[in-house]
């Protein structure tokens, strides 16, 4: 079941009046039998899954309060991770790394091949099972106490209105939620409905309507002009922003009804002056799951162990082999040496390294969770290489600027419009089906053929899209200096008015039709 769908309206209306009206025991086994259909009304086969993962998170959790012996915690935590990981790797990864293994060995002369087999990936299994590892994670480091009810545990699992695409909530600002029951609220429904139409009208009037021009152009790049691709990546970095972020606008909106708050993931992050600052803003739950549970542990920026190392190693080898890009391999031998000259200056150079190898595994890792494709890995290896030079020629950069005197609001926009830039040349690869089409996307822009609006098809479609983004934008500008939620709760007049345009908005310029979400496929 989607948001944007008419059986949602009919399952939220006859959820709504029974959730205000239950109690206790009563309302959270509503929420969690609402949040199973919910999830059910797409295949109601998975549910299995997300009720064997949730018994066994449950269960660990409990014998981790109780148990006291050191090596058999770790066995118990280790247990948790394998369940988890293994449902999401076998479902997910399975026939990507056989097709990638039986790649290099044809590349390596062998003829062979090996079978695959025809899996159906569950919606939302990446960011349940994050959610429920954080819990297993945070009980065995003693960061939060156990949970005992397990109709809340399952239900902190299983909510419907981040389930399928986030956010990812952690138990540790969730679960309290759950201690006490929810009493009706106005002003949470009114600013609920605020933030669900404003998520509906990215979603079904700005990233559904920039769709069908971003198909076009990633179907057959090569059949249209420079401008016509380059009018395409922006309207996909657009696309991709508003039907996310619309998605977990919707969920945040609908859980403050529900009388629960939700931490904000996403920020204006294409305002972003640098690209840490970027994924503070993008996608947060997820960007700070990633810090918290692997760049820390790994050692962070305080230094690392030589794991970081193997997985760049790995990385290097099967990316040269499945890209076919033999460059990458001097790029990989060329930091790999320069890496161990830095190193062999002092400590101090020693941590620095580590923490650009942390820093990379990361951005590999984080962009695999993305989807099973050598291109999101590729995406992930852009990001972390964006950070490693924004770390090593940043000051430098900033220096130069300094010198030259150049005033603070254009070296914003400079860097404004530089982050923007390199995240649209990651996009491609990451809305490409493959990489060679990828290729052939930037070298369309790169030649400059016909580098002119005339040479545009469907100008209307880039005219409409122009003007909702321009109204995104104008929001959002003016909401980072005033805040929209605030100043409906405080003026009835401005909140009927709001409301009002939104629903024209959605109603006269959406594109309907259910499209999915983007980030089902993750």
């Amino acid at each position: 079941m989607i948001f944007n769908s008419l059986e949602f309206l009919v399952f939220i209306a006859i959820f709504l009046p029974l959730y205000f009206t239950l109690k206790g025991k009563a309302r959270l086994l509503l929420c969690l039998a609402g949040s199973y259909f919910f999830y059910g009304w797409w295949d109601w086969r998975f549910l299995s899954l997300i009720v064997f993962s949730t018994f066994v998170d449950y269960f660990i959790g409990l014998k981790l309060d109780t148990e006291k012996h050191q090596p058999t915690r770790k066995r118990l935590l280790i247990a948790s991770m394998i369940v988890n990981l293994g449902f999401l790797g076998f479902f997910k990864y399975f026939n990507f790394f056989i097709g990638s293994f039986t790649e290099m060995l044809q590349g390596a002369g062998y003829n062979g091949s090996m079978t695959s087999l025809n899996i159906i990936l569950p919606v939302g299994i990446s960011f349940y099972t994050f959610q429920s590892m954080s819990y297993t994670i945070d009980v065995y480091y003693e960061k939060i106490k156990t949970e005992r009810d397990f109709i809340r545990f399952a239900t902190f699992i299983s909510f419907f209105p981040q389930l399928v695409a986030g956010p990812i909530v952690r138990a540790s600002d969730f679960l309290p939620q759950f201690q006490k029951d929810r009493s009706f609220d106005w002003d949470r429904l009114t600013a609920g409905i605020g933030q669900i139409l404003w998520g509906f009208f990215k979603k079904v009037a700005v990233a559904d309507s920039l769709a069908p021009f971003v198909d076009q152009c990633f179907a057959a790049p090569g059949g249209y002009s420079s401008m016509h691709l380059l009018i395409g990546i922006i309207f996909y970095s657009f696309q991709i922003y508003c039907d996310f972020s619309g998605y977990s606008d919707i969920a945040i909106g609908l859980a403050r009804v529900l009388g629960f708050d939700f931490p904000d993931n996403f920020k204006t992050p294409y305002f972003s002056k640098n690209f840490s600052e970027f994924w503070t803003r993008w996608h947060i739950s997820l960007s700070s799951w990633l810090r918290d549970y692997l760049y820390i542990p790994l050692g962070g920026n305080r230094g690392g162990s030589f794991g970081s190392w193997f997985f760049i190693a790995l990385f290097m080898v099967l990316s040269v082999l499945m890209t076919g890009w033999w460059w990458l391999g001097v790029v990989f031998i060329t930091m790999a040496i320069g890496t161990y000259v830095y190193m062999k200056k002092g400590a101090s150079e020693t941590k620095n390294a580590f923490n650009y190898m942390n820093l990379m595994v990361t951005m590999l890792l984080g962009g695999l969770w993305h989807g099973a494709s050598w291109a999101f890995v590729f995406w992930g290896f852009l990001h972390g290489s964006y950070q490693v030079v924004q770390r090593l020629a940043g000051p430098i950069w900033n220096r130069m600027l300094d010198a030259l005197r150049v005033p603070n609001l254009i070296q914003n926009a400079i860097a404004i419009a530089m982050v923007y830039f390199c995240t649209c040349l990651a996009w491609v690869y990451f809305r490409a089906p493959d990489f060679e089409i990828a290729n052939s996307y930037i070298a369309g822009i790169a030649s400059l053929e016909n580098f002119n609006f005339g040479s545009v098809i469907n100008k209307f479609t880039v005219a409409k899209g122009v003007l909702l983004i321009g109204l995104l934008l104008a929001v959002e500008i003016t909401n980072l200096r005033f805040t929209y939620y605030q100043v409906i709760q405080r003026n009835p007049v401005f909140r009927v008015v709001s409301f009002a345009i939104l629903l024209w908005l959605i109603a006269f310029m959406g594109t309907f039709g259910s499209s999915s979400f983007i980030y089902f496929q993750f």
